[in-house]
């Protein structure tokens, strides 16, 4: 049986957890001099395969999403936003479709999803999680922002600081 004192750890705990689930945050990456991993992969939607060699001297976002997920569709306005906003200045978006359930491994879900969403910037399919590896990822949705020549410069972990998101951008664009 249960102790009240037992019961309000446990919830203490859960609500805890909760809200650590619920944070957004920022890091810049400790190493900055580390060449960011390559974005290669097999089914590429909305465009040709990529790489970032071949993306050297462009500003790369690289954002680890799946359609499923609540908080990936809650950043996707403002990064079709910056896409759109940027494009023209050296700005490249690549959406790494890595799968969190069975049903968001069917491709053509995906290109359904990518349709319906009108999203327009390079989506590279990611179920077999290689990118995500390369990326020691564990989060939906991330963003890292590579620059000119191929480094992180920052990563943003779930939903927010879209005004800090977007200005590093700026800056990246403006090096």
């Amino acid at each position: 049986m249960m102790t009240k004192r037992f019961i309000f750890l446990l919830l203490g705990l859960l609500t805890a957890g909760l809200f650590i689930n619920s944070l957004s945050f920022a890091i810049p990456p400790r190493n900055m001099q580390q060449p960011a991993p390559d974005i290669t992969g097999k089914t590429w939607l909305n465009s040709k395969p990529l790489s970032l060699s071949r993306l050297k001297g462009k500003v790369v976002m690289v954002e680890f999403w799946t359609y499923g997920c609540y908080n990936c569709v809650n950043v996707e306005p403002y990064i079709k936003s910056w896409y759109d906003r940027y494009k023209e200045k050296g700005f490249v978006v690549v959406g790494v479709h890595s799968p969190e359930f069975d049903h968001e491994r069917k491709l053509d879900n995906v290109k359904n999803y990518i349709k319906r969403k009108q999203i327009s910037y390079p989506v590279v399919i990611d179920n077999d999680f290689a990118i995500w590896r390369r990326y020691k990822n564990r989060y939906w949705p991330a963003m890292y922002l590579i620059d000119r020549q191929g480094q992180i410069r920052y990563l943003q972990i779930g939903e927010g600081r879209y005004q800090q998101t977007e200005s590093m951008i700026q800056t990246l664009l403006q090096e």
